[in-house]
């Protein structure tokens, strides 16, 4: 297994377009792939600089709706790295992105904890 990597991270939102405008429109993210598979569409999206994307799930069902925006059980479940911390933390709050505290200063780099609009729970990092 010397090549493999995570390439994608599902996740699971109430729809697409929302989904798409926030990542896409308020991020920035690049949209790689919407491909229409009839009642489901395969939607990637990347970050700026590259790395693990993200594969847009619409949730199907109860328990999938249930999950959305608490996929990590409360916990910060996804971690979005910038070599910027000033620049990005004040473009998102421009952007209307909600943090859930001010900047802190970790051992490992400088931190704020943010909700995308469904209620995941993300890391703005930048590391020493």
């Amino acid at each position: 297994m010397s090549e493999a990597r995570i390439a994608l991270v599902a996740l699971v939102v109430p729809d697409y377009a929302p989904a798409i405008e926030f990542y896409v429109g308020k991020l920035g993210f690049r949209l790689v792939e919407d491909i229409d598979q009839g009642r489901k569409r395969w939607v990637v999206v990347a970050p700026p600089g590259g790395g693990c994307a993200l594969l847009l799930a619409r949730a199907e069902g109860p328990a999938q709706e249930a999950a959305v925006g608490n996929q990590a059980g409360g916990r910060v479940g996804f971690f979005l790295q910038t070599d910027d911390f000033a620049r990005d933390h004040a473009a998102m709050r421009a952007a209307g992105v909600t943090f859930d505290e001010p900047p802190r200063e970790e051992p490992y780099g400088t931190v704020a904890v943010w909700r995308d609009p469904f209620g995941n729970r993300w890391d703005l990092i930048e590391y020493r």
